[in-house]
């Protein structure tokens, strides 16, 4: 394949892109908003009952991926995606609002078993709608406008993920914390709006609408994403991938967790501090996906940006290993494990994110769809409950915040190595959604 010419490399916006990569932005905005706004109740839920229980909520959560993946997979293969991606959306909102009344003075359940079905609920929520998201702009842009619009999008999620704690913050001591899920429900209603006009502008408009099948259904099983893991070398790249990207980040969220519940007295003062350090979080995402992400994707393609996440994470979690009290205030009012959970997770999802996903635009529909979302949802929580479990065994061996840093940062490096070659081999080998078979 030859490498593209300076002009045609440029991250600048073409004509007749402009409405769509708008309405794209809001779309993720709104996708990103309703989940953050109730993340932090999420949060400090878990924080309440400590990072110890985390294993039983990510067990909680796997099973019902499990469940659901192949439901899903089932979805796309009979029905065009006009159909499965509001579809998927409107289940969200109606099981938001049914929260609502749980959270209510007296409520049906309590607090250790709400804890346990709404950190489920929210977590299948996430992962869902957003590798929803993603699935459906991979389908809509080309592999050449990914590496170019996939920043700038993605800059939508990350105003979404400014403005969802920032509500929260705001309103939570004005409403209390039951109000919030009508809020993000409301907010996800909108993103059902943005579906359907992106969908209709794809159909007269889009890049891929004169492929064959370009928004039909998939076709296939409802195991096929599941199967695809194992059997093509770059799903199977990718979910590796993303379980050493989960190294890093439940470490650093256990961490968090367990500051946290150490730290504050009720559920307020937990959910404030947990809206904080996504405000933070996503602050610096922005500056990374304006300053680095949208140059370096447009210019050089995925394995840079993967590369730049990675020795990132590894610099914040060595510093959080290496700090004499990782619990200490080291940045303004942040300890060294939230500083680390901070610039770890803004690389991760203003770096890695953008240009991760710009790949998965150059494999055939059926891996955009149900490998995709396999790897999204189930080798996810899988990776989670694996390393919570790892976790607790290794503090009962004895290790301490500083061995767990260290272990983040060993996550990163792998994760670094791996995603460099995983990206230069797709970008080498794989076309518009033609198959892809590099070996990893």
């Amino acid at each position: 394949m030859s490498r593209p010419s300076v002009a045609d490399r440029s991250p600048r916006v073409h004509r007749g892109e402009w409405s769509a990569l708008v309405v794209s932005f809001g779309y993720f905005f709104c996708v990103l908003s309703a989940y953050y706004v109730v993340r932090p109740v999420r949060e400090q839920l878990a924080a309440a009952v400590g990072s110890v229980n985390l294993p039983r909520f990510y067990a909680a959560t796997l099973v019902a991926m499990l469940l659901l993946t192949p439901v899903f997979a089932g979805l796309v293969a009979r029905w065009p995606r006009r159909v499965v991606v509001p579809l998927v959306n409107l289940f969200f909102i109606v099981g938001m609002l049914a929260f609502v009344p749980l959270f209510a003075e007296g409520g049906a359940l309590d607090a250790r078993t709400l804890g346990t079905v709404f950190f489920v609920w929210v977590s299948v929520f996430n992962l869902f709608v957003v590798a929803v998201f993603w699935s459906f702009m991979a389908d809509i842009w080309s592999a050449e406008q990914a590496q170019r619009l996939f920043p700038l999008i993605a800059l939508g999620g990350t105003a979404g993920a400014v403005a969802g704690p920032s509500l929260t913050r705001g309103l939570v001591d004005v409403i209390g914390v039951a109000p919030l899920l009508a809020v993000s429900a409301t907010l996800l209603g909108l993103a059902v709006g943005c579906v359907v006009w992106l969908g209709r502008w794809a159909r007269k408009h889009g890049a891929r609408r004169h492929e064959a099948g370009h928004e039909a259904a998939v076709g296939g099983g409802m195991f096929d994403g599941l199967k695809q893991i194992f059997a093509d070398p770059v799903m199977r790249g990718m979910a590796i991938l993303l379980l050493l990207s989960d190294g890093i980040g439940t470490v650093a969220y256990a961490l968090v967790a367990d500051y946290s519940g150490a730290t504050f007295a009720d559920e307020v003062a937990r959910t404030r501090f947990a809206a904080e350090v996504d405000l933070a979080t996503n602050t610096l995402q922005v500056l990374l996906q304006l300053g680095i992400t949208r140059w370096l994707l447009a210019r050089y393609g995925a394995a840079p940006a993967l590369a730049g996440w990675a020795l990132g994470a590894m610099a914040v979690l060595l510093l959080a290993a290496l700090v004499r009290d990782p619990y200490a205030p080291l940045v303004g009012a942040m300890p060294a494990v939230a500083v680390a959970l901070i610039v770890s997770r803004a690389l991760a999802y203003g770096m890695a994110n953008p240009a991760r996903e710009s790949l998965f635009a150059r494999v055939p529909r059926s891996q955009r769809y149900k490998g995709k979302n396999a790897v999204d949802t189930a080798v996810w929580r899988f990776g989670d409950l694996s390393i919570a479990l790892g976790m607790n065994a290794l503090r009962t061996a004895g290790m301490g915040v500083a061995g767990f840093a260290a272990l983040g940062a060993l996550s990163a490096a792998a994760g670094g190595v791996l995603g460099w070659r995983l990206a230069r081999r797709v970008e080498r080998s794989g076309g518009e959604g033609a198959p892809a078979h590099a070996h990893v």
